[in-house]
């Protein structure tokens, strides 16, 4: 069963009409207990559905943490299918923080699981992991165009750890070009209609001029550039120009702590949504 409409446009039309924001939904412990809940299942539980109700078509798209849920086993999954399923009836793009990758059968059972047709709460798109081979997402890729779905390929990520592997290079091309001219290839019949493509890169805010320094031409991509690290971890939404440049367009700025940290009342957390969405629209400029 597909969703009606290729993922890049769908996104391209939410971060039009809501603002280039993906706000994350990330239950961890510290975050929990600000709001005066308990860290168990049922605080977890208040934790995400009012997240759910207070973000779910204010924001262009919701990015849940799996892990967060999968800690509470069983009940913790089934948890996290009903943040999912609420998120898209409120009319976000949800995406999946999970970050999977594996080779061959494994891989496509990863995205069975996620993106194929008889998936339970399916997402619209999933984050995944590249460094087993870009061509080993293959599974998720083709699973993905064919269920008008998306994957979030890591490329640059905005942990400091990442750039011993990312920034690493054979035959003078570095391992995040070596992603982003995967995603190209992949993206080119997207790039000739002008549309977002349905491989996105995970690009952090937070890497400054390697981008530049690495030689990507992440606008030649037509990628969605899911872009974490404002906020909490140190980026600042003007720095969004220096490190994308003429790639701003594609960027949708994902922040989470900034945003939950305003809880636990609804009201407050949507104004909160809110306000980084107009900021980021401002610096970005219109879609």
């Amino acid at each position: 069963m597909t969703t009606g409409a290729p993922f890049g446009q769908r996104l391209g039309q939410a971060m039009q009409d809501l603002g280039p924001l993906c706000a994350g939904i990330d239950p961890h412990r510290g975050l929990v207990e600000e709001w005066g809940l308990t860290y168990d299942l049922a605080g977890v539980e208040k934790f995400a559905l009012t997240c759910v109700e207070a973000l779910g078509g204010e924001v262009a798209a919701i990015k849940p943490q799996s892990a967060f849920f999968e800690v509470f086993g069983s009940r913790g999954l089934a948890l996290l299918e009903r943040v999912i399923d609420g998120a898209r009836e409120l009319g976000s793009i949800v995406i999946l923080d999970v970050k999977r990758g594996d080779i061959g059968s494994t891989m496509g059972a990863y995205a069975e699981a996620f993106l194929g047709a008889d998936a339970v709460a399916p997402p619209d798109a999933i984050t995944v992991s590249p460094y087993l081979g870009y061509e080993s997402l293959r599974p998720a890729i083709d699973l993905a165009v064919a269920n008008d779905r998306g994957v979030f390929a890591l490329c640059l990520t905005s942990n400091p750890e990442g750039a011993s592997v990312q920034h690493a290079r054979k035959d003078e091309r570095s391992v995040a070009a070596s992603i982003a001219e995967g995603a190209a290839q992949d993206n080119a019949s997207a790039r000739e209609s002008g549309h977002l493509g349905h491989v996105g890169l995970v690009v952090g805010a937070t890497v400054g001029h390697a981008v530049q320094d690495l030689g990507l031409d992440l606008a030649a991509t037509s990628a969605p550039i899911l872009a974490p690290g404002i906020g909490a971890q140190g980026a600042t939404v003007s720095d969004l120009t220096s490190v994308f440049g003429p790639a701003l367009p594609q960027v949708l700025a994902s922040s989470s702590r900034s945003i939950l940290r305003a809880g636990p009342e609804m009201p407050l957390i949507r104004d909160k949504a809110r306000a980084e969405a107009e900021e980021i629209r401002t610096i970005l400029g219109p879609r």
